[in-house]
This record gives C-alpha cells, structure tokens and sequence, in this order.
C-alpha cells in the first residue's frame, strides 16, 4: 500500500516542479534577462526527466500502463528539451532561427504523442491523467506557433504549464490525503483503487509488454527530426537536433531492456534495431562540425539491416499483423538509405521517415487503447498463429516453461537473438575500407560501436542473468574488441605509431578467444564455428595492424563470421518461438560424461510463486526427484508413495550406509494412521520439537508401511531407525501437504560439502534432477541436529550430529515430557 502511494505521489511532484520551472521560463521570457538561465534550466530539466523516467518505470511493475506512458513520454521529452537548451546556453545556437530548427522537431512529436495519450485517458475516465497529457500537448502546440508566428505570446505556453502544475498538486494532495486518513478521504480523481483493480484483472489475462508504446513514440521523435526538414517544417539539420536523436537512442535500449523483461523477445529486438538507427542519425549530424563535406553510408551494412528487419517482420506476424506490417516500413527505410549515398540527408530517406511519423502515431493509439480500452482495434492478432496450428510440421512453443533460463531463474527473456544479430551488423560494418585520410567520412563508428559493442554487452548481461555463463563470456568480449576496434579504426585514432600496441591488444584478445573456443568444444557445433569465425576477424585486425593484411582477406573473414552469425541468428529466433530443432544448434563435439554431462534441461523454478511449487509438487507425483529449498541447506527429494522415484534417488546420490536417507512430512496428521505404534512419549516429544530444523530418528516399525514405499523403504533410514523431521520452512511444508511424505537427503554427492545455493544443486547433481526449487541463498549453512530417540521410553537420548540446535535445546523439549 505505502509503496503505491509513493509511486503514484512521487510522479505527479515531479511533473508539478518541472511545469512550474517552464512556466517561470515562458512567463519571464519577454524580459531582457530570463529568471532561470537556459544552462540551469536545461540541467534542472535533465534530472526531473531522469527521477520521472526511474518512477514510472517502478509504477509500470503494477501494470498502470497508460500511467507509464505518460511518464516516460515526458521524461523523454523533457531529457531532448533539456540538452536543447544547454546548447542555447553555452552559445551553440547562435543563427537566427536555430533555436527552433532545433526544438519543432520534438515539440510537433510530443504535441501529438501526448495528445494521443489524453485522448486515452479521457475515453477510459483518467481524467486527471488525461488532463496532464493534454495541457503539455497543448503547451508544446503553442510553442510550435509561437516560433512562427509573433502574434501567440509565450504567456500561453506558460497558462499550459500552470494547469499542469494546478492539477499535479491537486493530485499530490488527493494521495497524501488518502495516505494520512488511512484511506478514508478521497479527493474525486485522486483515488486509485479503482484502477488498481482493473489494471489487477487485466495483468491475469496474460503478459502485456507496456513499455512497446514508449518505444514506438521514439520512432516517432526520430522521424519528426527528418521528416519535418523535408516538409520545410525545419530549415536544416543540424547539431541542435542530436539531442532528440540521441534521447530516442538511449531511451530505446532502455525500452529494449524493459521489453526482456516483459518477455517479449520480438519487440526488444526491434527496439534494439532501431536505436542503431537513431545513434547513427545523431552522429551524422555531428559530423559536420569537424568534416566539411556530408558523410557516405556503407550498402552492404543497410542491405543486411533490411533483411533482418524483414526477418523479425515475418516472425511478428505471430504475434500481430499490424505490428509486423509496421516492421516493413524501417525495411524500407534501410533500402532507401542504401539507395542514397548521402543517407539521411537525402530526400528518400526522409520521405519514408514521414510515413514511420504517421505509422507510428497511429501504432502508438492502437497500442494504447487496445491495453486500456475495452473494445479492441483490430490488430490480426493470433491469425498466423491459427494457422500454424493447423501445422503439423511447425509447432509453437507454449506453456509455462517458454522462457525458462537454462540454470536459476531470470526475470529477463533470452537476448541472444540480438547478440547474434549485432555480429551480422559489425561484421558487415566491417566491409567498407574507408577513406584513410578521413576515416570517420563512412558511418561505420555508429554501426561497429552501438551494434557490436553497446547492444552486444546488453545481450551478454542478459545471457549471464540467465545462468549462461560462456555465452555471456563470449558476447561481452566480441562487444569490447568492436568498441575498441571501431573507435580506434574507424575513428581516426589509428596509425603506424601504435601498430604495435594494436597488434599486442589484438594479440590478447585472440588468446581468450582460444580460451573460449576450447570451451564451445563442450557446448554445441554452432557455437563452436562462431567463436572460431570470430578468430579469423581477429586474425585479419592483427594483420591489418602489422600492415600485412593479404587482398580481400579481411572482407573473406567477415563474410564468413557475418554468415555463421546470421544462422545463429535465424536458430535463436526458431528455436525461441517453436518447439523442437528447426535450425538446429548441433550437439557438443567433445560429449562429458557423469555430472553435468547429460543434455536434458533440468527445470529451476523460483520458490516465490504458488505455482512453482504446484509444478514441483507434480513432477513428485510423476516419479521425479527435485532439489528444493529448506530452512536449512538445500535438499533432493522423492515423493514416499513412488518406489521407483525413491530408489532414483538412492541410485543418484550412491548413497552412503553412515547418512541414509531421511522421512519428512508437513505436519504429525501425516502419521496419526499409524499413531497407536509410536509410544506416548515419543509423539508428544515431535509434536513439541516440530516444526523445527530437529531430526528425530525413531524405531523402524509397521508404521512404515503406511507410508505406501513398497519395496524402496529399504532405501530409506536403517533396518533398526528411520529419521523423521517437519521442516520449519513454509515452501516446503506447502510441498509436503501437496505431495504428501518425502523422502529426502541432502543435494550433493556423499562426502562433499551441503548445497547451500539453487545453482549448486544442479552443478553438484548435474541431469540426475529433474528440477530445483530456486530460493537463492540458504537462510542457514549448518544442516539440521540429528537426535536418537530409539530409547527416549527409557528417558534417554543421544546426538548422532548437533546442527543448528544446540543439545542444551534440545534437552530442554525433553524434559518437559519426562514423569517427575
């Protein structure tokens, strides 16, 4: 409760100050000296967009979709507006008219944007949200005039900032009030419950990705910039336009990682496409300033980018006609920049960037009013995939599992997709020789550092959050070899007085790179062929480097790795939407064999979730040993009424005579059948010492065969004792009372140390698990106290090990029951 009312309060004072400062600018602004100075205002303007962004971000986990939009819109906004400014203050700006070449730009695409979000909101009755929207649309629309036209003061601008300001302090009021009054005083507009609710039922009807219209207005932002110089909105392009270019670019990786979390792998790759093309755009506009003549674009790079857009097209077509058909426009946006040697300056590129302006307004109101609205736009939703179901040879992939890491849990969908795209950018990039006189007169920098580097290293985090430890080794090294070749090749840092250093550092590079290829050896033949690929780029720096590069050796090189990578690509992308190999990886070269060594997937299921355990508690019931979480260190169990799970998990762990394996239920109701064989003492004595991190081992007898073990029971305790324990562990008493009696040892080969971690479980025990309960770290790292109760009739017993209870505690419960 206290956390939602700070992420709903947090936004509206944040949006209240920032409106004010631009209300004080404007109203002030016919005065000779402004109040706020430009720089100041600029930077003001830069840290409220960053705190706005950061809190809508934290509100979008409670799926307040349109809530979410809004603030990162004009977090957005006020990030480009922000630099624009900076620029105006340090003297950047000097030319009449500059100031607004640099502004209409982002104020004609948030003037819509914004407007479109309050038409939304108002149709879904978030007055109070669509109120906002619709006064910064109308502040910015005012502005866009008051550059062109003398007669519209900025007094209107400022009166627009003013309501903005009038109703986010109305609202910051409504929820402090709610807050301190415990929820009995609602200002009208102000109370969220309602929405909460709503937004609560839509979260259940499945996953959404609500930062898609956030990354959709960025399209927006960057085509305004060219767009509206081919219309003659603008007069030229220029540096005072890279804010809004590089705003939408950072935003869009942003998005991209927001959209691994929502799980949907399509739309964070297109996002992560197209922030390459807004970071290139900026830096063909800084260009200029230290180059006189416009810089020339690589073909072979665009015609590749066009392909794989095509390629994510035609998978989106699964998920949404529309949004595939909206994907086509940016493949012809990269033709037409291959087409134009001058790239985004030319006039055919610019003309495709004004159908991706309306493409994307309209894609933006679709997506936003099909999640908020209750009747839906159609969009050919689930049309392909009714097809496909029709298909025996191509099966979707479904269920829970669909994004299931390969060891832990993650709470991101895999990125490899992009990581193997970015090495068919690079490589390409590549391809172009360049100038050596002018090395930065080919837009390569952008495509090697952003592609290669940047989104490379956001596809390594990814695949490491994901327990994919080599693959993410792999990608962050290929990510710092292309920022650091890119920048150092390509832009104008390279020379004959540090060849040498080059060739060392390249030298370094290839030696882990042997290091990883080795490893690919264990992993699968695809892999293998990639990190070998990337050898020879490696070897063709080196040589480039040493200036003993043989003719067309290096374009053999990267037409090769490019290849390879467009496979691995074209793999990740089937083997992420269907199910069996439809491209293949391959199987190991170098097959291991004992732990760790088998190829099936052991599922890691987090504890968190009810439904994790309904999961576990299945594949118990189905004969199958997990390792699950206690409150001790971690456990293998097998479900008691399976004699065939138990005698597996004797086989795995070649159980030991000196540790047999132990019984474990949730409460003594488990055993009241079988009440009458436990002596009195020693069933009050569990009923005091359960639940709790005690075991208790007593008398072997009939009651065993209550526990329907069969034959296995041999497997389990000693022919005279068995130990018994609850476990004081809410996860694992849920299990129990699903499964019903477990038997259970601990999660590691005899002899070795106890697990005390999710990931050691299947390091340790390797395809002989079929899944883990993740829980993360154990709460203790001390196994539980191991008590002789064979003669506590006598009033006697004994401590086959002391754990975590001390004897004296233990003791303690004893002698509470014994007759004076």
């Amino acid at each position: 409760g206290q956390s939602l009312q700070a992420c709903s309060l947090f936004p509206s004072l944040l949006s209240h100050t920032g409106s004010l400062l631009l209300a004080v600018h404007f109203y002030s602004l016919p005065r000779a000296a402004p109040v706020i100075p430009s720089t100041a205002l600029g930077i003001l303007l830069l840290i409220l967009s960053s705190l706005l962004a950061y809190a809508g971000v934290r509100r979008s986990l409670r799926n307040a979709s349109l809530f979410l939009s809004l603030c990162l819109t004009i977090s957005v906004f006020w990030c480009g507006y922000g630099v624009v400014f900076i620029l105006g203050g340090q003297g950047v700006l000097n030319d009449t008219g500059d100031f607004r070449n640099a502004l209409v730009p982002g104020l004609v695409t948030f003037t819509l944007a914004l407007l479109v979000i309050a038409v939304v909101g108002f149709l879904n009755r978030e007055v109070i949200l669509a109120m906002i929207a619709s006064a910064v649309s109308l502040a910015s629309a005012h502005e866009v005039a008051m550059h062109y036209n003398t007669a519209f003061g900025s007094s209107a601008v400022a009166c627009n900032y003013m309501i903005v300001c009038l109703v986010g302090g109305y609202f910051a009021l409504g929820r402090i009030l709610y807050f301190l009054t415990k929820e009995k005083i609602a200002l009208p507009g102000a109370d969220l419950a309602k929405n909460k609710a709503h937004e609560q039922i839509q979260s259940t009807s499945g996953s959404v990705n609500h930062f898609a219209v956030t990354g959709v207005i960025l399209n927006m932002l960057s085509a305004s910039v060219f767009g509206c110089r081919l219309l003659g909105v603008t007069s030229k392009l220029f540096i005072g336009q890279v804010p809004w270019l590089w705003a939408a670019g950072i935003y869009q990786i942003g998005i991209c990682i927001l959209s691994y979390r929502a799980m949907d792998i399509l739309m964070a790759t297109f996002f992560g496409f197209t922030s390459i093309l807004k970071f290139a755009g900026g830096y063909c506009l800084l260009y200029p300033i230290w180059q006189p003549e416009e810089p020339t674009f690589p073909t072979p790079f665009l015609v590749v980018f066009s392909i794989l857009f095509a390629v994510l097209a035609l998978f989106l077509t699964l998920k949404s006609l529309v949004d595939s058909l909206y994907l086509l426009f940016y493949v012809a946006y990269c033709i037409a920049l291959a087409c134009c040697p001058k790239g985004f300056f030319e006039g055919g590129p610019q003309g495709v960037d004004v159908a991706i302006f309306v493409a994307s307004a309209l894609m933006t109101l679709i997506h936003l009013y099909n999640v908020k609205g209750g009747t839906k736009i159609p969009t050919g939703k689930g049309v392909v995939k009714a097809l496909l179901a029709r298909s025996s040879f191509l099966k979707l992939r479904e269920g829970a599992d669909l994004h299931a890491p390969y060891l832990g849990y993650s709470k991101y969908a895999d990125a490899e997709v992009l990581g193997y795209a970015c090495s068919v950018l690079a490589s390409f990039a590549i391809t172009i020789t360049g100038d050596a006189q002018a090395p930065l007169a080919t837009v390569v920098v952008p495509w090697v550092v952003v592609a290669g580097g940047i989104l490379k290293l956001l596809g390594g985090s990814v695949a490491f959050a994901r327990g994919k430890t080599l693959e993410s080794s792999a990608f962050i090294l290929y990510a710092v070899m292309w920022i650091i070749w890119g920048l150092t090749r390509y832009g104008g840092l390279y020379g004959t007085t540090r060849s040498f250093h080059t060739a060392v550092g390249i030298i370094a590079f290839m030696l882990f790179n042997g290091f990883i290829v080795f490893c690919t050896l264990f992993l699968n033949i695809t892999w293998f062929f990639y990190s070998l690929t990337f050898l020879l780029i490696a070897v063709s720096f080196l040589l480039d480097a040493i200036s003993a590069l043989p003719t067309g050796y290096d374009i053999a090189a990267t037409l090769i790795f490019g290849l390879v990578s467009f496979y691995c690509f074209l793999s990740a992308l089937f083997n992420s939407v269907f199910e069996g190999f439809c491209l293949p990886m391959g199987r190991p070269i170098v097959q291991l064999s004992g732990v760790g060594g088998g190829m099936t997937k052991c599922l890691h299921l987090p504890a968190r979730k009810a439904s994790s355990v309904k999961r576990i508690a299945d594949i118990l019931k189905n004969g199958g040993t997990c390792g699950i979480p206690t409150d001790t260190v971690y456990v293998l169990v097998a479900a008691c009424n399976r004699p065939d799970a138990v005698e597996k998990a004797h086989r795995s762990k070649r159980q030991a005579q000196e540790r047999p394996m132990s019984l474990w239920i949730s409460s003594l109701k488990q055993l009241e059948p079988a009440k009458h064989l436990f002596s009195p003492l020693l069933w009050d004595f569990m009923e005091a010492a359960w639940p709790s991190p005690i075991s208790l081992v007593v008398p072997r007898g009939e009651w065993v065969d209550f526990l329907g073990m069969k034959d296995s029971a041999k497997y389990v305790g000693t022919p005279q004792s068995i130990a018994i324990r609850i476990p004081d562990c809410s996860v694992t008493t849920h299990l129990i009372n699903l499964v019903g009696p477990i038997v259970v040892t601990s999660a590691n080969p005899t002899g070795e140390a106890d697990t005390t971690h999710h990931n050691q479980v299947y390091a340790k025990l390797g395809d002989k698990v079929d899944a883990v309960l993740c829980n993360g770290p154990s709460p203790e790292n001390i196994a539980s106290t191991v008590v002789d109760c064979t003669k506590i009739d006598s009033g006697n017993i004994g401590f086959f090990r002391v754990g975590i209870i001390p004897k004296s505690q233990v003791k303690l419960i004893l002698i509470l029951f014994l007759p004076p």
